[in-house]
């Protein structure tokens, strides 16, 4: 998967890598992918929530030992 910007949450709860993501994706063109690497167990409800209420695509979520990926693709 070809992803143009990866963002490290990890350490970080909620609502912060919803917020640095929401920050990301601003500066990013349609259609680019956004991988985010965070270590809160709740990001992978959040980032499913944020998807949704946003429009972006939620194109992948991945579980790596306590480490979660998401990559969405900027709406």
């Amino acid at each position: 998967m070809d992803v143009q910007r990866e963002i490290d949450t990890r350490g970080l709860n909620c609502p912060l890598p919803i917020l640095k993501a929401k920050k990301a994706l601003a500066e990013m063109l349609s259609g680019e992918l956004l991988r985010v690497v965070a270590t809160d167990p709740g990001s992978l409800r959040d980032f499913q929530a944020f998807a949704r209420q946003t429009g972006n695509e939620l194109v992948e979520q991945e579980t790596a030992g306590a480490e979660f990926i998401h990559i969405l693709r900027r709406r």
